[in-house]
């Protein structure tokens, strides 16, 4: 796998996904829409973490910057 995000676009997804914990933890959000939100911010960890994301993949959106030859 090719890395395809940029640093920027992984600090944003780790935030979102800070954000969505944080709210979990003060019980402001709950329910169904906390696990869909927690399953999603797991996935932005994971993606982050590992710089490739799947779905840009299938699109062809790369956030990374250009290798220099």
């Amino acid at each position: 796998m090719k890395k395809n995000m940029g640093t920027i676009d992984r600090v944003v997804r780790i935030l979102i996904a800070a954000l969505v914990g944080i709210l979990f933890a003060t019980n402001a959000i709950s329910g169904l829409l906390a696990i869909i939100l927690l399953g999603l911010s797991g996935v932005l960890v994971v993606t982050s973490i590992v710089g490739f994301c799947p779905l840009y993949a299938l699109v062809g959106i790369k956030t990374c910057p250009a290798e220099r030859a």
